[in-house]
């Protein structure tokens, strides 16, 4: 059959054949000038015509349309630091265009608040980029974002109550008490370089404003601000905060810090010098100094906030007096202070948790956080304190504050800094597999030489796998380390077997690394364990594919197949140690090359019958057991094949490709049936194990074209995805793929969309009822206003357990003893229980007898109304407490008339109860033939 060559634009009906020249000189009229639309054709690509001889295979078209997608994980991480509610059980941390609010104790997602978008702005252009608390209404929340709008949010009721327009982007907002309806902003604005702008992010120029949270609400732009007032000019800001007197505001930028007095009616900021760049800011909580990180791990405290920082002496730099901590060996990535003011954590790429100790200048480290600091917040609560570390994976870890060690972390998909940085044209290798026997997927993680395992049920990091241990940090003054990259795995089709490829670049001291790590699944503990490690398996070269042979792992068929640019095909078999522990691992089986190319893919049959491989000019086919050739297919269509691929549950079809070319070869007939040029470059091609068809994975502009192609009626389907992908692992009925900015998306035919809980702004009313408690509640309790349920009153024996970490802290940082005491020994011991027909001993002490079960009240709680509240605390404010008196023991009288005391001295030991007795107000004596009632029984009548 006649390979057709035709070509069409994109987003249109493509006809049965070339169309004649006016529509080509129509389409590349289109792409003349500035502003030319992406078309999928390539402009150093020319357009093939094809000949008179030639005749071109009608082509059956469906435009399928955008493809339906679902987001699995984002990955939209701020350096801004999270914000907590006032009581402490909420966080809200910057995702992108939106504030996802977190759950302190289980750490999911609980609401998430997204402001309205204009339909076609990319959702990059709104990006949050601060936010902070109202300090006049806790249930207000203040973000500013890129596009230059500061947005008020109710965050109990999920509602956007206004939004204020400043027109420049919002990077650091701070707020004051003594400043209502006022906010104080840093935004940027381009540097204008006789009338044009430059263009370049690090040459904005930074501008400081006072501007008032209340809008005209008339005119063009009813959200312009009602008033608004300008502080001074800075570099492109790093830093914005308000003194704790609020007398001072205090902005970074560059080298300089500036400090503009507030008690003036024009502010104007005071430029000091720092030897090195600043990186972060953190004002004292309660006096009049703040801290400084910079670029070389320098913290620095200024000591300027007073009177004397506004004399400037014309001419000269103004210094000030500082003191300087040094322990880190990069930048600081972020400063916070303790509530109290007595601590300052820092943190940054060293991923070490460092608190300082202000008053002796001691320090101490929580080391291995898993990922370098993007921020730190503080959550002070009555209880305890913590300290929240945001990482730059976006992992979120709680670091107990008394006993300096982890406490929980909340993990979603890890990220790669540095792959997420890197241009285009260097991207690194990014795998992704599936793992049906666990219903994971295996990708890259936060740290390139290790590997995460995604849930595909619950949406979650399941655990992390370490394939190549190395130093993550270096020094400073180093060059910085090329760790190994994990750049290909493979899973055999039983789900037993992991094979994959870590690489390290070598250099003029350290030679290159390859090494294949051959993983076994434990069923049992979940987890992938290491069973054989070959170095260098195609010598320093790099290996170009690898791949498991489709039969069941354990028989004598389990093979493995490597390819490497020196040339050779490796097969890899499993071989049965023969001493008495019986272990498995893999040996290298035989070795065989074709005429010196290099392989480039490769690819088994469904029955492992044959393996394809992929050279530059050639498709061979072998018998992976003989390693002999059996088929040479031939492939004049194509320039240079990058991939072969077997399609169907059969194998009848092979589909062969290059750059920009591909042809379906059938196996039985010995023909090629389809030869196509396709519209734009390949990326991937994607077989289809159920069905005879396949997908081919093309980039258009920021968009990703995915089309369809069935091998027996050659029907093509186009879709189409609204972003770009770095890699796609085919799903039993639909795809999974990492796009280019690192989120995990799913899409195909059917797709649901799972709205997951917490993903749509939704309200919270637990925040609103969780207020102060009142004298009343404090004595009596909370039962007596919010009805709950009922609860035991006797701790079990077996939630021991649960009551024995309460005495892990340090002794002053727990409640009173007097607190505790009834409920642990409630739950340390079993509860007493006596028979009813057990005698009372008349000479001894006569104890009163509990009831066995708790007693509980038939009807409901009574509502206590707000009247009777007050007059109870009223009651409490204005009424002293007697001092609690112990009563004086009174001798016992015997039956001859003579007093005699028990023990020694006179005095008769006082037998404390177990359970709290309140003392009357006045003392009184116990009467001298006490009637003693149990519940529900009777006292034995004595004689």
């Amino acid at each position: 059959m006649a390979a057709s060559t035709s070509r069409a634009p994109q987003d249109i009906t493509l006809p049965p054949s070339p169309s004649s020249g006016t529509d080509e000189k129509a389409t590349l009229k289109k792409k003349k000038g500035k502003g030319k639309e992406q078309t999928g054709l390539g402009s150093h690509t020319k357009r093939r015509v094809p000949s008179k001889a030639t005749k071109c295979t009608p082509r059956n078209i469906d435009m399928g349309g955008d493809w339906e997608w679902a987001t699995l994980a984002d990955s939209y991480i701020s350096k801004f630091p999270p914000v907590f509610t006032k009581d402490g059980s909420y966080f809200f941390s910057l995702a992108g265009p939106s504030v996802k609010v977190y759950s302190v104790s289980t750490g999911q997602v609980v609401s998430t608040l997204t402001p309205p978008l204009p339909k076609k702005a990319s959702p990059s252009a709104h990006f949050l980029t601060c936010a902070v608390l109202n300090p006049h209404n806790v249930f207000q929340l203040i973000t500013g974002s890129c596009d230059g709008r500061i947005i008020i949010w109710d965050f109990l009721e999920g509602a956007l109550l206004r939004t204020i327009d400043v027109t420049h982007p919002v990077h650091h907002i701070c707020v004051h008490e003594n400043f209502k309806d006022s906010v104080f902003v840093a935004v940027t604005r381009p540097t204008q370089i006789k009338g044009k702008s430059t263009g370049k992010a690090d040459d904005d120029t930074g501008v400081i404003w006072k501007v008032s949270l209340q809008t005209r609400g008339i005119g063009e732009n009813p959200n312009i601000p009602m008033d608004s007032l300008k502080i001074g000019k800075t570099r492109n800001p790093t830093g914005l905060s308000i003194s704790a007197s609020g007398l001072w505001l205090v902005a970074t930028a560059s080298h300089k810090s500036y400090v503009a007095s507030l008690a003036s009616d024009k502010p104007r900021f005071t430029k000091l010098v720092s030897p090195e760049r600043i990186t972060c800011l953190a004002l004292h909580p309660t006096e009049d100094y703040f801290a400084t990180g910079d670029a070389k791990g320098v913290v620095r405290l200024w000591y300027c906030l007073d009177d004397s920082v506004n004399k400037k002496v014309p001419g000269v730099e103004k210094r000030t007096q500082t003191a300087t901590l040094h322990w880190h060996a990069h930048a600081v990535s972020s400063l916070t202070f303790s509530p109290n003011g007595a601590y300052l954590l820092s943190g940054g790429e060293e991923a070490v948790l460092v608190v300082w100790q202000l008053e002796t200048g001691k320090k101490e480290y929580i080391p291995r956080l898993g990922s370098a600091i993007n921020s730190i917040a503080v959550l002070k609560r009555a209880q305890d304190e913590d300290y929240l570390c945001s990482l730059v994976d976006g992992t979120f870890v709680f670091v107990n504050a008394a006993a300096l060690q982890i406490k929980r972390s909340f993990s979603r998909i890890r990220l790669d800094p540095q792959a997420t940085t890197l241009p285009t044209s260097k991207q690194v290798p990014t795998p992704i597999v599936e793992h049906s026997t666990s219903s994971t997927l295996v990708l890259p993680s936060s740290h390139p030489s290790s590997l995460q395992i995604f849930s595909l049920i619950s949406s979650k990091i399941v655990s992390e796998l370490e394939v190549a241990p190395s130093n993550r940090v270096s020094r400073r003054e180093d060059k910085p380390l090329d760790p190994p990259r994990v750049e290909r795995i493979a899973i055999s089709s039983s789900g037993d077997w992991m094979a994959t490829i870590d690489r390290r670049e070598g250099d003029g001291a350290v030679h290159s690394e390859v090494y294949l790590k051959i993983w076994r699944w434990d069923q049992l503990a979940g987890i992938w364990i290491l069973n054989t490690r070959i170095d260098r398996p195609h010598g320093p070269n790099k290996v170009t594919d690898v791949a498991f042979s489709p039969a069941h792992v354990g028989s004598s068929m389990a093979l493995l197949v490597t390819t490497g640019e020196d040339g050779d095909v490796r097969m890899w078999r499993l071989k049965q140690n023969k001493d008495q522990n019986a272990s498995e691992f893999w040996v290298a089986q035989s070795t065989f090359d074709f005429r010196g190319h290099v392989p480039k893919h490769v690819s088994w049959s469904p029955d492992a019958s044959l393996l394809a491989i992929a050279f530059p000019r050639h498709a061979i086919l072998y018998d992976p057991i003989t390693t002999i050739q059996q088929c040479a297919i031939p492939t004049t269509e194509l320039t240079e094949i990058t991939s072969c691929h077997f399609i169907g549950s059969t194998g009848r079809y092979l589909v062969i490709r290059s750059t920009q070319d591909f042809v379906v070869w059938d196996l039985i007939a010995q023909k090629v049936i389809l030869s196509r040029r396709h519209a734009a470059v390949i990326d991937q091609i994607i077989p289809n194990a159920f069905t005879d068809s396949f997908a081919i994975v093309s980039r258009v502009g920021k968009r990703t074209r995915v089309v369809t192609i069935s091998c027996a009626s050659t029907r093509e389907v186009i879709h189409q995805l609204p972003f770009t992908v770095r890699a796609i692992a085919p799903l039993s009925s639909h795809f999974v793929a990492i796009t280019q900015d690192w989120s995990l998306v799913r899409f195909g035919d059917n797709v649901l969309r799972v709205v997951e809980e917490g993903s749509s702004a939704r309200s919270i009313h637990q925040l609103a009822t969780s207020s102060k408690n009142t004298l009343f509640q404090d004595i009596f309790g909370k039962s007596a206003f919010a009805p709950r349920q009922a609860a035991p009153a006797v701790i079990n024996v077996s939630e021991a357990s649960t009551i024995r970490p309460l005495f892990d802290g340090p002794s002053y940082m727990m409640p009173p003893m007097a607190s505790l005491f009834d409920d642990a020994m409630s739950g340390f011991m079993h509860e007493r229980v006596e028979n009813a027909s057990d005698e009372v001993d008349v000479d001894g002490d006569v104890d009163m007898e509990e009831p066995s079960e708790p007693l509980v009240l038939a009807k409901p709680m009574r509502a206590v109304s707000k009247e009777e509240m007050t007059a109870f605390v009223d009651m409490f404010k204005h009424t002293s407490l007697q001092p609690k008196h112990r009563p004086q023991p009174q001798p016992r009288v015997k039956s001859n008339g003579i007093a005699k005391a028990n023990g020694h001295n006179g005095k008769t030991p006082v037998k404390t109860p177990t359970k709290a007795i309140v003392a009357p107000s006045t003392p009184t004596s116990m009467p001298s033939s006490p009637v003693l009632i149990a519940n529900g029984k009777k006292r034995k009548k004595v004689d």
